[in-house]
C-alpha cells in the first residue's frame, strides 16, 4: 500500500488509494488527526518533546488536546517546517542536553506519522512526499535523510503545486494555474495536462526513488502533467497570524505568546467565513483574559500595511513572465486552483479576480488536493518537470574583491538534458597539483528570505532585493577537488574539460578530461541532486 503525505507548516494530510472505490481517500490517524467528525481529518503540524535524548515526542492533535500548545513551554514546536534547511539566526532551544534544530523536530514529526501508518497498515510499503516548489537543496536532502532511515521500499518526491493540479481531478486537457498558499509558503505553478504519445508508458517524473520494487507498466496511455512555470516564496498563514498579534499589541497592548498566536489564527479562520469575528479567552486560574475583534476591512488594511499584496504580485509576475516566454498569456489559463488554508482568505480570492475571470477560479478542495493528487503518479500519471533554480560555479571577482557566481545551467532546463554543458579550466598557480570547483544553487534574483529569531519567536522576512540567494552544494575540503593533475598544471592554457549533464533523477553528473594527457580523470560522477 502506497501513502501520500503532504507535510504542511500548519497541517499535514495523509492519503491512500481506495481499491474498492478507485478513488483517493484521506486517512485518519488515531490521536494525531483532528477529532472525529471534523472534515477533512487534518493532522496539526505540532510537536511536543517529552525527552529529546530518547526521542520521546507527542505529535499532532494530542498536543492541542493536552493544552501543550498554549502554555509557552520551550518543548513545544510549531511552524518548524519553515526552519528546515534555512539559515537560522538567534535562539534555538536546548532540551535534555542537546540543541533542537528544526530538522530534528521535523524528523520526529514525520517519523511519528509514518510509524502510526505502519501500525494501522502492515502492508504499508511506499510513500509519495510533496515538497514546496521553492525548496532549496537542503530541504530535499533533509527529506531524503529522513526517509532513508525508514523501512520503506520506495519513496518519491513531487512538487506540491503539481500534485494539487492532479488532485482537483481535471481529466480534460488544459493549462492550470495552481495557487498553493498554506501556513508557510506561497507556491504558484502553471501546469499543462496533456495526453502522452502512444506507447509512452515509462514514468518520467519520479523525483526520488529507492528500493528495487518494479512497477508494472500501465496498458493505458498515461496523462502527463507538464510544468510550464513556477514561482514561490516564504509567505504563509503563520506570517498573517504574527501580523495580527502585532496589530493587537499596538492597539490593545497584547503580548506575543503561543496562546495569542493561536487566538489570532482562529480569528483569521473566522474571517474567511464571515464579515466580523471575535475571539474571547479567560483563564480561571490566572484571571487572564483577552477579547479580540476584527472585521474583513480591518484585516485587509493589516495585510496591505505589511506588503502582502505586493508580494503576491511579485510571484504572479514571475509566473506570467515565464509563461509569456513560451507564448502563453493569462487568457490561455483554463482554470485557477486554490490550495491551502491561506488561499481561502477572501482578500486572496479578490486579488486573483484582478488577473482571471471569477468563473475560472476553483477553491472546493483546499486541503486534500495535494495529498490525493500525489497518489496519481501511482495510477498511470507521469510528470514532466524542469529545474526550478539555476546552477553555477564560483569564481573570484577581482574588480569587486569578492566571490561571484557564473551561471552554468539555467533555470527551466528540462531533464534529462539532451546535451551536456562544456566548461574549460586552466591552472591559476605554478606547479598546481589539483583543480577545485565550487558549484552553487542560485535562487531568485528578485530577493531572498531570511529566517531568524526575535527572542523565542520565529520570523521570516524578505531581504536583499535585487541580489541572488546562493547555496553552495559542495563547499567542503573533500568535495571541492574535482581533478588531480599529473603532471602538475601551469597557468596560461586550458588544462581540463568538464562535461556537465543532469540525468532523469535530477543528479548533476560530471565527466573530467585532462587535455594534456588525453586521459579521463572522472567519468559521469554524480555531484549532487538538483531541485
Amino acid at each position: 500500500m502506497v501513502y501520500a503525505i503532504d507535510f504542511g507548516t500548519s497541517n499535514t494530510v495523509i492519503a491512500r488509494w481506495n481499491a474498492v472505490t478507485q478513488q483517493p481517500e484521506t486517512v485518519t490517524l488515531p490521536g494525531l488527526s483532528l477529532k472525529l467528525g471534523q472534515n477533512p481529518p487534518l493532522v496539526p503540524s505540532l510537536l511536543y518533546v517529552e525527552n529529546g535524548q530518547q526521542g520521546q515526542v507527542l505529535a499532532g492533535q494530542v498536543v492541542r488536546d493536552r493544552g501543550l500548545d498554549v502554555n509557552g513551554d520551550r518543548r513545544f514546536f510549531r511552524n518548524f517546517k519553515r526552519g528546515i534547511g534555512a539559515e537560522i539566526q538567534g535562539f534555538l532551544p536546548e532540551l535534555d542536553g542537546q540543541t533542537i534544530r528544526f530538522e530534528q523536530a521535523g524528523s520526529w514529526f514525520l517519523t511519528t506519522v509514518i510509524e502510526q501508518l505502519r501500525a494501522i497498515d502492515p502492508q504499508f510499503d511506499g510513500l509519495v512526499l510533496t515538497v514546496p516548489v521553492d525548496s532549496f537543496e537542503a530541504y530535499r536532502n533533509w527529506l531524503t535523510q529522513v526517509c532513508q532511515g525508514l523501512q520503506v521500499s520506495q519513496v518519491r518526491l513531487l512538487d506540491e503545486p503539481t500534485a494539487a493540479a492532479l488532485g482537483y481531478g481535471l481529466a480534460q486537457q488544459g493549462t492550470l494555474l495552481v495557487v498553493d498558499f498554506g501556513g508557510g509558503t506561497l507556491d504558484l505553478s502553471l501546469v499543462k495536462l496533456e495526453s502522452s504519445r502512444a506507447g509512452q508508458t515509462k514514468p518520467l517524473g519520479f523525483l526520488l526513488k529507492w528500493g528495487q520494487k518494479v512497477l508494472e507498466e500501465s496498458t493505458q496511455r498515461p496523462q502527463i502533467a507538464r510544468v510550464l512555470a513556477k514561482a514561490g516564496q516564504n509567505l504563509g498563514g503563520a506570517d498573517l497570524d504574527q501580523w495580527l498579534v502585532e496589530h493587537f499589541a499596538a492597539t490593545q497592548g497584547l503580548s506575543t505568546s503561543p496562546l495569542t498566536l493561536r487566538l489570532a489564527e482562529r480569528l483569521k479562520i473566522q474571517l474567511s467565513q464571515q464579515e466580523q469575528a471575535t475571539e474571547v479567552y479567560f483563564n480561571d486560574a490566572t484571571l487572564e483574559s483577552y477579547e479580540l475583534q476584527l472585521d474583513r476591512a480591518g484585516f485587509q488594511s493589516i495585510l496591505q500595511a505589511n506588503g502582502f499584496f505586493s508580494r503576491l504580485d511579485e510571484s504572479m509576475n514571475q509566473v506570467l513572465q515565464q509563461a509569456r516566454r513560451q507564448g502563453l498569456e493569462p487568457g490561455d489559463v483554463d482554470a485557477v486552483l486554490l490550495v491551502g488554508g491561506t488561499a481561502q482568505i477572501p482578500a486572496v480570492k479578490t486579488w486573483l479576480e484582478q488577473h482571471f475571470p471569477v468563473e475560472k477560479i476553483r477553491a472546493e478542495r483546499p486541503f486534500e488536493a495535494i495529498a490525493q493528487g500525489a497518489l496519481q503518479i501511482e495510477q498511470g500519471m507521469e510528470v514532466k518537470d524542469y529545474l526550478y533554480h539555476s546552477y553555477g560555479i564560483r569564481y573570484w571577482d577581482r574588480r569587486n574583491n569578492c566571490h561571484g557566481w557564473h551561471p552554468l545551467i539555467k533555470e527551466g532546463q528540462p531533464y534529462p538534458m539532451p546535451q551536456p554543458v562544456e566548461l574549460f579550466l586552466g591552472a591559476s598557480l605554478e606547479n598546481q597539483p589539483s583543480i577545485e570547483l565550487v558549484i552553487g544553487e542560485l535562487g531568485s534574483e528578485t530577493g531572498s528570505t531570511e529566517v531568524f529569531f526575535d527572542g523565542d519567536r520565529l520570523v521570516t522576512r524578505t531581504v536583499s532585493a535585487g541580489q541572488s540567494a546562493v547555496k553552495a552544494l559542495n563547499d567542503s575540503d573533500a568535495a571541492r577537488t574535482i581533478a588531480q593533475l599529473t603532471p602538475p598544471g601551469y597557468p596560461g592554457s586550458d588544462r581540463i574539460k568538464i562535461l556537465f549533464r543532469v540525468d532523469e533523477s535530477r543528479f548533476l553528473r560530471m565527466t573530467v578530461e585532462d587535455l594534456l594527457t588525453a586521459q579521463t580523470l572522472v567519468s559521469d560522477r554524480a555531484v549532487v541532486q538538483l531541485s
